[in-house]
């Protein structure tokens, strides 16, 4: 599990599926007794010391009601089929996802050279040639991706997206990505490069449950 601040005042705690659970076992150990509320996104406790305890529901939307807790545990520990995108000027990956097996993948890079001082018409070459490399890389992407995931789309509970925000939303327009980008769902994993040990790492972030916390003032 890991924690960081949260925009609003509070942090944010991210608990495995399996530990859910046992997570709010502790909550309730450390400020007492809860009441649980909630709806399809989010389940609410607020403990009888004040304490509050935002679950945020993974691959929404949860079928809402009481038992929230139990329904949650239940929802987050089911096993999806998910497909996994990531982009970066560099590189790419593309995944599937049974629980937290991968059971497709194609990974990928190409160069792109770096940014250069050099003035006039040099500098425009250079320009012109990083900017066709980078277009390179995209298409390869996309392509790596249609042809990865797209044979499993019937069946993909979810897409996740990652890599780097610039390059996934420079590939959004491309009409080949419509029928996964449609399928699109939180959290966006932002990963320093798309290779294929970092791919088999991202299960530990979409199937977590985010939890903002707020102690007792």
């Amino acid at each position: 599990m890991s924690a960081c601040p949260a925009r609003g005042g509070g942090r944010w705690v991210t608990v495995p599926p399996e530990r859910v659970h046992p997570w709010i076992d502790g909550f309730a150990g450390r400020h007492g007794p809860f009441s649980a509320s909630g709806d399809a996104r989010v389940v609410r406790l607020v403990a009888e010391d004040g304490a509050l305890a935002e679950l945020h529901v993974p691959f929404p939307p949860m079928k809402p009601g009481p038992p929230h807790v139990t329904r949650l545990v239940a929802h987050a520990g089911a096993e999806r089929r998910v497909g996994v995108f990531l982009v970066r000027l560099g590189g790419y990956a593309a995944g599937v996802f049974h629980g937290s097996a991968l059971v497709a993948s194609k990974v990928g890079s190409r160069l792109v050279q770096g940014r250069t001082a050099a003035g006039g018409w040099s500098q425009q070459r250079f320009a012109r040639r990083r900017k066709n490399q980078a277009a390179q890389v995209f298409d390869d992407a996309v392509e790596t991706a249609v042809r990865v995931l797209s044979p499993y789309l019937g069946e993909l509970d979810g897409m996740v997206l990652g890599g780097d925000r610039r390059a996934v939303d420079a590939l959004r327009p491309d009409r080949r990505l419509a029928p996964l980008l449609a399928l699109e769902t939180e959290p966006f994993v932002v990963v320093p490069d798309p290779r294929l040990a970092v791919l088999r790492e991202t299960p530990a972030t979409f199937r977590a449950v985010r939890v903002r916390v707020v102690d007792p003032g």
